[in-house]
């Protein structure tokens, strides 16, 4: 079709909106509600456009061209009409800028620079103030902040298909609000954050526990320790103004040093520990007639999802915990007694892509550790603690860096520490999707064949496509493995299991698009594009490393050797092991 944009004639495709048909043009529009692949439901009415015969403008994120269609962007009644939907929002609009998480990085804030607004011309029209939602262990909602865009609405419901958070309300009383008022944490909330991750303003915001990290750095009768998941080594350095995607591993770790954790460790370690445990449960459950097909464990949205949903399918998940849990277990027995470390002094603090490993680590089952130590040192129910104490998003992280003024782009590249730092690049990989079902069957193909794999990169399992499958020959037998990623997905694969229909043996899920380097915990702006881009360097660091199979990581085998025994074993089954629970929709 040829349409004509500001008197310039343009072919674009048949069903093509206004606002896609401009992008293809190279004339970029505002908008506060409409974000590709997620929203479009044209409630802010900032991208209007005026078209040739129509009675008024037109919201272009909705509207589709016509052949022959006129187009005009950029007029006095544009502008103004543009401007005057801003100023209404912002007429409802807190003036806590300076005060706000999303200061500098709001699109809110963005747009009323961009149109020239210097002060707010008309009056509140909500009937009363709206209250803070704290009821969630990992994200903090604030009404007040909202502009009713609806992309939280859009991303729960069509990617994750979860809908905790709907529109209630009409006319000047309209809000998001959660079932009953209840609360985000009173609801099927899986706290994946990418509601966090699309709003516009900071009307949601992850649950910040940078305070409690600063005064656990500070004192001096506690041994801070800090572990980092494989997604934040090519995220972090988006948050510190660098491209994105950039592989930023030995800086970041250099950078943790300065803000003086005591040992700087590699979740990734973890990931290997978590393979072995994962691939020996797979190895038995097929040799045994267990239950299958066995489904990943790692992901704490998809597990609270799984929790609430299908309960019936929780005997097909992994007994695991995630690589963060297992590093909080291990951190706390193993590291303490080689170190000679009081647990009760270890504050194990997480960097991670994830808001859900907020909610993860308070999970009440999440103290193996505590329950290792209780008969030695004679504790008792008030002195329980947790493998992991506080969770860092990316974005927690760079807002750390930035607070003691590190120069990150010009920190030198340092190492891990040991022994807790050392890992493969299936720990690596961890961090996209499909990646630890590449890990697992790495391991799982070289024990039970004995035989090395010609080529570590299996690529059939890689890829940003909703589901993928594969088939993969272990000694003559054909394993059928499937990776998910986002919760639409994972439903899925779980109405197959539950109508018997499931051709599959293993399944690997991740609850946010692209694994967990879309996590709900990453750097703002997050999208196809970017998280591509984070994918690559993942791969890239995997490749480089010396060692890529977790069975072959050294400190791996001396951890079994001289502390876990052997997989599945009695103290692997105390500490690195759980169970779910069916939780109410």
């Amino acid at each position: 079709m040829q349409v004509i944009i500001d008197n310039k004639p343009y072919e674009v495709q048949e069903g093509m909106t206004i606002w896609q048909a401009c992008t293809q043009a190279g004339i970029k529009l505002p908008s506060l509600c409409y974000m590709k692949d997620v929203s479009a439901n044209a409630s802010c009415g900032v991208c209007v456009v005026e078209v040739k015969g129509a009675k008024s403008l037109l919201r272009s994120c909705i509207t589709k061209v016509t052949d022959g269609m006129e187009i005009t962007t950029n007029n006095a009644r544009i502008l103004q009409a543009r401007k005057m939907n801003v100023e209404l929002l912002l007429a409802n609009h807190p003036l806590d800028c300076q005060t706000c998480e999303r200061n500098q990085h709001c699109e809110l804030q963005q747009i009323t620079y961009e149109f020239g607004i210097h002060e707010r011309r008309f009056p509140r029209t909500r009937p009363e103030l709206l209250k803070r939602d704290y009821s969630s262990l990992s994200l903090i909602r604030d009404p007040e902040k909202c502009i009713l865009c609806g992309r939280c609405v859009a991303v729960c419901r069509e990617m994750q298909t979860v809908s905790a958070i709907d529109f209630s309300g009409r006319g000047q009383k309209t809000k998001i609000s959660t079932f009953m008022d209840l609360g985000l944490g009173m609801v099927n909330c899986t706290n994946c954050g990418q509601c966090a991750l699309v709003c516009p303003t900071g009307a949601i915001v992850e649950k910040s526990h940078v305070a409690q990290v600063w005064d656990a750095i500070h004192n001096p009768e506690k041994v801070v320790v800090v572990q980092t998941a494989p997604a934040i080594r090519v995220g972090i350095g988006e948050a510190m103004g660098m491209p994105w995607g950039s592989l930023v591993t030995g800086k970041m770790v250099a950078g943790l040093r300065r803000l003086g954790f005591s040992k700087v460790f590699d979740t990734d370690f973890a990931a290997d520990l978590t393979i072995i445990e994962e691939g020996n449960e797979l190895i038995h459950r097929i040799k045994n007639n267990g239950i299958l097909p066995m489904i990943t464990s790692c992901s704490p949205g998809w597990i609270k999802f799984i929790e609430h949903f299908f309960p019936k399918s929780l005997p097909h998940l992994s007994t695991c915990k995630s690589p963060q849990q297992m590093f909080g277990a291990i951190a706390k027995t193993y590291y303490a007694e080689k170190t000679g470390i009081d647990p009760r002094d270890i504050v194990v603090v997480s960097v991670m892509p994830c808001t859900a490993k907020k909610y993860e680590a308070k999970r009440p089952e999440m103290d193996g550790a505590f329950d290792y130590w209780k008969e030695k040192l004679k504790l008792t129910a008030e002195n329980r603690f947790y493998d992991v104490d506080y969770v860092l998003t990316t974005r927690e992280l760079g807002r750390m860096f930035k607070e003691t003024g590190i120069d990150f782009k010009g920190l030198p590249a340092e190492e891990f520490d040991n022994p807790l730092g050392a890992s493969t690049g299936a720990g690596v990989i961890f961090g996209a999707t499909g990646g630890v079902m590449e890990a697992a069957l790495r391991t799982a193909y070289e024990v039970l064949t004995g035989n090395a794999l010609e080529d570590v990169n299996l690529t059939a399992v890689r890829g940003m496509e909703g589901i993928r499958e594969a088939d993969i020959s272990i000694n003559g037998t054909v394993l059928k493995v499937a990776v998910a990623h986002t919760l639409k997905h994972a439903r899925t694969l779980l109405e197959q299991i539950e109508n018997g229909t499931s051709p599959y043996a293993f399944i690997e899920v991740m609850t946010c698009p692209g694994g967990c380097l879309g996590g709900g915990g990453q750097p703002i702006p997050t999208n196809a594009e970017i998280r591509m881009k984070r994918a690559e360097s993942i791969y890239a660091e995997d490749s480089h490393k010396f060692i890529r199979k977790s069975h072959e990581n050294p400190e791996i085998k001396y951890l079994y050797d001289h502390f876990l025994k052997e997989p599945l074993g009695t103290l692997s089954h105390d500490l690195l092991h759980t169970k779910y629970v069916e939780r109410k929709v």
